[in-house]
């Protein structure tokens, strides 16, 4: 609440606390949402390295939301921006699946590189969407793609609150599924964990989140690999516990990475987005140094 692009300190103008305010619940929703995604994303793939932004699930997502911007939905429906970019995530985590994926499970080299393509893809439509934009679409789009937090609508700040805390609702409920999963399909049937519904439901659940992420603050990478990573040392892997913290820690990390955004070069602003990739980029190349060679930790 302090940080601001004249300096540290609280602000006197009622205005100004107002949107300081709108923006680190915004930052607290949307962190919470990806790094609960993020672990379990990590859990249903057994994948060290998974996570909304790799997989291309905030790209599809960007895509579906940037189609509801430039079609005008999203100011004649409060819902349009989150379903439609809900169903742009989906879409896209159903195709990097179906790529990396034959009668087996996918493992690590095939899922990053799938993940890599469709995310690609996702980015060059959005590109050629961008090109028919007006001047003034175009400012918002691509501000809008960096990862902002600016400028945040109270009324769509309640809507993604509401679908991201019913995501970690039914994440939490499904810890116990998720932690049978993590030893293998065969060891999560036998125990009385259905693999296949679980599989379903925790995409579903974490894509929900990261759409509503995605349709508050745009696309923001690596929040949904840094923090579980960094819960699951302290705490251990029982999803019972990592999903929450992990929710509560992405909170606080990407409040963090705002505060920075808007004070490291003041009087200028940088988008938090740029703040999460110099952050995630170095960690995400040290886990892939790290886990070079092996196709499941």
């Amino acid at each position: 609440m302090m940080a601001g692009a004249s300096g540290w300190g609280w602000p006197s103008a009622p205005a100004i606390l107002e949107a300081r305010a709108l923006r680190v619940a915004a930052a607290l929703v949307v962190g919470a949402g990806l790094a609960a995604s993020g672990a379990t994303l990590q859990a249903i793939l057994r994948n060290p390295l998974a996570d909304p932004y790799v997989l291309g699930v905030s790209g599809g997502s960007a895509l579906g939301a940037a189609l509801a911007i430039l079609g005008g939905l999203a100011g004649r429906y409060l819902a349009a921006l989150p379903l439609a970019a809900f169903f742009g995530g989906l879409v896209t985590l159903a195709l990097v699946y179906a790529i990396a994926g034959s009668n087996r499970e996918p493992n690590l080299h095939s899922l990053l590189l799938s993940g890599v393509i469709v995310s690609a893809l996702a980015s060059s439509l959005l590109l050629v969407l961008i090109t028919f934009a007006s001047s003034e679409e175009l400012r918002s789009v691509l501000w809008w793609m960096m990862g902002s937090l600016d400028a945040v609508s109270p009324l769509l700040l309640l809507v993604c609150f509401a679908l991201t805390m019913g995501s970690l609702i039914g994440l939490r409920a499904l810890a116990c599924d998720l932690n049978a999963l993590t030893l293998g399909t065969d060891t999560a049937y036998h125990v009385g964990a259905p693999p296949r519904r679980t599989i379903l439901l925790g995409l579903a659940l974490s894509t929900l989140a990261t759409a509503s992420a995605v349709a508050l603050a745009g696309l923001i990478g690596f929040a949904g690999l840094i923090v579980p990573h960094a819960v699951r040392r302290i705490l251990g892997a029982d999803h019972r516990a990592l999903i929450p913290v992990s929710a509560i820690a992405g909170a606080l990390f990407l409040a963090l990475c705002d505060a920075l955004a808007r004070s490291l070069v003041s009087p200028a602003e940088l988008p938090v987005g740029v703040i999460t990739a110099l952050t995630g980029g170095p960690f995400f190349l040290f886990l892939l140094s790290r886990n070079r060679g092996v196709d499941s930790p």
